[in-house]
């Protein structure tokens, strides 16, 4: 065993957005996203066959939802998405990181 560290290994002007698996058990996935200035493609939604949960642990967000909802992310907020919850990143801070963890399950 050997710790880590969420914030480490950041790159300063990612061209894409990162998606880091850190964890797989059974039903669980836990994974690190970073955001800077990226969102979900235009057309299409994010339709998930399992529940995930998002915190934001820097930077900001906004989330958009089928039914036109949107929800501000700032940092340490969360948010629990039911599994086929129809839903988008509308946008992420350009400006600075925006750090997710994930939890699939």
């Amino acid at each position: 065993m050997k710790p880590q560290n969420i914030y480490s290994a950041i790159l300063a002007n990612p061209r894409q957005e990162t998606i880091e698996q850190l964890l797989k058990k059974n039903d669980i996935k836990i994974e690190r996203i970073i955001s800077k200035g990226h969102k979900s493609p235009e057309t299409g939604w994010y339709d998930q066959e399992i529940n995930e949960w998002v915190l934001v642990l820097k930077g900001k967000a906004t989330l958009v939802f089928e039914d036109q909802t949107l929800i501000d992310l700032i940092e340490g907020s969360y948010i629990n998405i039911p599994s086929h919850t129809k839903h988008k990143v509308t946008w992420t801070d350009p400006d600075r990181e925006t750090i997710w963890l994930a939890i699939h399950y």
